[in-house]
């Protein structure tokens, strides 16, 4: 990916079959998170809470990742892995076969803003 200058064309160039997921991300991430600015921070779309990033979003060549709080990621372990997700330390991927659940990710993005004190 070339240098993108916001959310709606990192979107535009990621792969065609994970652009759903992406678009329905951003929208469920600026729901949860309605006073973060929109960014572009690592060269990845981010939602910025004062001067931290609250959560951010990419698109690889198979799969999307969800980034977070290493605390908020945590201690959604268990529903993490009941969605048969796979979890780094502060990241969560997911795919068009199996996506990230709505309620998942407003929990894991208000956490992430909790644990951070944003």
């Amino acid at each position: 990916m070339t240098m993108v200058a916001n959310h709606d064309a990192y979107i535009a160039e990621a792969p065609e079959g994970l652009r759903p997921l992406l678009m329905r991300l951003r929208a469920q991430l600026a729901d949860a998170l309605p006073d973060a600015e929109e960014v572009i921070a690592y060269k990845m779309p981010g939602f910025r809470i004062g001067q931290s990033i609250a959560a951010g979003y990419g698109a690889f060549s198979k799969q999307c990742g969800l980034y977070l709080a290493p605390s908020a990621i945590e201690s959604h372990a268990g529903e993490i892995a009941a969605a048969g997700l796979k979890a780094s330390k502060t990241g969560v991927t997911f795919s068009p076969s199996r996506p990230i659940p709505d309620e998942l990710v407003r929990k894991l993005a208000l956490a992430s803003r909790r644990d951070q004190n944003l």
